[in-house]
């Protein structure tokens, strides 16, 4: 029973309402929807969604702006104070924004009803990852550090605060090798595959021209390789970016980040060269720390001649 008021003042008691069948479209959607459990399989029974049990996420009291260690790192970089390391470390503890834009989706799949009866889900929108092409045509996926970048980049795309380790494993779900720091902003910073990996595995990265065991592994190698003298390992030129103001940054560029420079001996004729340089391709693909430390790289020729090392 239940009680309204009636239009002289007093009050009546009413009958029962008769019971309401849920529209067809929403039912279906409730009964696909998980029944008695969330998605993760827990009875939503005697959950408590109130106080502090609401937080479905750990940046309630977020204001939107760039995490400041990683702001510090990007100004040490773009001071010639600091490096892509300090970057990416200072990421991997930083919440962002990743974009995700609504797609129209299917019809959903018929469901019946208690009473056998087939029912329909509307066509509904799902929330998709955004995910771009790089001019080398990999997959890229777009990150923000701050919500006022992401809404200045696509004012219909929709902020998901997570931490970058998060980001990076949603990348690596979906293809994609790069992640790309506040694109279309005053200065934008790529995270090459390696590094990508090493976010996800929330493990500390070491980008491939700093990494002296690796550089000992590829002359290990080509030390096998009579013709070569001697094998350094540099920072490659594509690691350079420019800020939108046209200043050249040592850092955060998507192009090959290791050089290798190769002093060999005198003689050797363009096929030669060839036949040496496919050979020596093929020994490194073998090696674990350059499959997995190499994005990509350039290859530097020299004469031994012109070695002036001790």
């Amino acid at each position: 029973m239940r009680g309204t008021q009636d239009p002289a003042g007093g009050t009546r008691a009413d009958t029962p309402a008769p019971r309401r069948e849920l529209p067809g479209h929403i039912a279906a959607a409730l009964a696909g929807a998980g029944g008695a459990t969330d998605s993760a399989g827990v009875p939503w029974s005697g959950r408590d969604l109130s106080g502090e049990a609401a937080k479905i996420h750990n940046f309630e009291d977020d204001d939107g702006t760039a995490d400041a260690g990683y702001l510090a790192a990007v100004e040490a970089l773009l001071e010639g104070r600091g490096g892509e390391t300090d970057v990416v470390a200072a990421l991997a503890t930083a919440r962002v924004f990743v974009p995700v834009m609504a797609t129209l989706a299917e019809e959903a799949d018929g469901v019946a009803d208690s009473h056998g009866h087939t029912l329909h889900a509307d066509k509904q929108a799902d929330m998709a990852l955004v995910t771009l092409k790089a001019p080398d045509g990999r997959t890229a996926m777009p990150v923000f550090t701050s919500a006022a970048a992401l809404e200045a980049w696509h004012p219909e795309a929709r902020p998901v605060a997570v931490y970058a380790a998060r980001a990076a494993l949603s990348a690596v779900s979906e293809g994609a090798q790069l992640l790309v720091l506040d694109p279309g902003s005053d200065f934008t910073f790529v995270v090459r595959r390696p590094a990508v990996w090493a976010l996800a595995q929330q493990r500390d990265w070491t980008p491939s021209y700093l990494d002296d065991q690796l550089e000992s592994a590829l002359a290990s190698t080509a030390r096998e390789f009579p013709a070569v003298r001697r094998l350094e390992t540099r920072q490659g030129a594509g690691t350079a970016a420019r800020t939108a103001a046209g200043q050249t940054v040592a850092g955060g560029g998507a192009g090959p980040e290791l050089q290798v420079v190769l002093f060999l001996e005198d003689g050797l004729d363009a096929a030669a060269l060839q036949a040496l340089l496919g050979r020596l391709n093929e020994a490194w693909a073998q090696l674990d720390a350059f499959a997995e430390n190499v994005d990509s790289l350039e290859v530097k020729l020299q004469r031994a001649a012109q070695d002036t090392a001790p």
